[in-house]
């Protein structure tokens, strides 16, 4: 699973990273992003349901949410 660092990066700066990451275009390819900002979180579960990726959302830590994309498409 390839992880993207998007702590301290604002919007649409975590999507621009999504869209270059090769590895989430491929069918069962997974990444974790991992972010401060909430609008990031907005921002990418639009993003995933236009594009038909499974999110998971966790909030390990107070203000910071990880977020698990998949491509689940067949």
């Amino acid at each position: 699973m390839e992880e993207i660092n998007c702590l301290g990066d604002m919007c649409p700066i975590p999507i621009l990273k999504l869209q270059e990451c090769a590895h989430i275009r491929e069918k069962g390819g997974s990444v974790k992003m991992v972010s401060d900002h909430s609008c990031t979180v907005e921002s990418v579960c639009h993003y995933c349901h236009q594009h038909g990726l499974r999110l998971t959302i966790t909030e390990p830590m107070n203000g910071i949410w990880e977020l698990f994309i998949e491509n689940t498409s067949a």
